[in-house]
């Protein structure tokens, strides 16, 4: 199989920790591919049409796209570890779901700024993209505790992959201020094999 990625891609990270975490690793050949919203050209537009990554081409059937969509193939591929069964399983794709969410937000602002003119970029756009983060961070701080202590899932992926994204583009946000258990759990996963073999590289 061929994975169109960049490695600074988010999105990609949590298909790439899935597959550390599931033994696929090897079975995978990475493609590099780049964009933006403004210029796909660098990107597999013949696997999709939407001009993003990532992107998984199989040896025997259809290019498949969107991260939730790849994980949820490679984890069936692999045995169904990671995305339970109900009831938790609504659990764990709505934790999933908040943590993509958050990475929307993140990139959009990254966007904001690299897409626009210094003197063109939007600060209330800006704080209402965080707001949804800063959002989502306290209900995972007062909600999902319980669940991210539980046994690895796509979920617990995601928010690892969201939050870390959040420090590599928006450090000085600080989101670790309002979420202390949070923060702690992060800074655990985030020394998962999986996690310390897929960071994006520095700048």
């Amino acid at each position: 199989m061929r994975l169109h990625f960049s490695p600074t891609s988010p999105y990609v990270r949590k298909v790439r920790v899935l597959l550390a975490e599931t033994g696929q690793t090897e079975d995978v050949t990475l493609v590099p591919a780049a964009g933006t919203p403004l210029d796909g050209s660098g990107m597999p537009l013949a696997q999709n049409p939407l001009g993003k990554i990532p992107v998984l081409e199989q040896d025997d059937g259809p290019a498949l796209y969107d991260s939730r969509v790849i994980c949820q193939f490679l984890d069936m591929r692999a045995g169904g570890q990671f995305y339970p069964a109900p009831p938790r399983r609504w659990d764990t794709l709505t934790l999933e779901a908040t943590a993509d969410g958050m990475l929307d937000a993140a990139v959009a602002m990254v966007y904001e700024h690299r897409l626009r003119r210094e003197d063109a970029v939007n600060p209330d756009l800006l704080e209402g993209y965080w707001s949804k983060i800063a959002r989502a961070v306290a209900t995972l701080e007062a909600r999902w505790m319980g669940h991210l202590a539980g046994a690895p899932d796509i979920g617990q992926i995601a928010v690892a992959v969201a939050l870390s994204y959040l420090d590599f583009r928006h450090g000085t946000r600080g989101w670790r201020s309002t979420a202390p258990g949070l923060a702690a759990w992060h800074a655990e996963f985030a020394e998962r094999p999986s996690m310390q073999a897929t960071a994006p590289p520095p700048g």
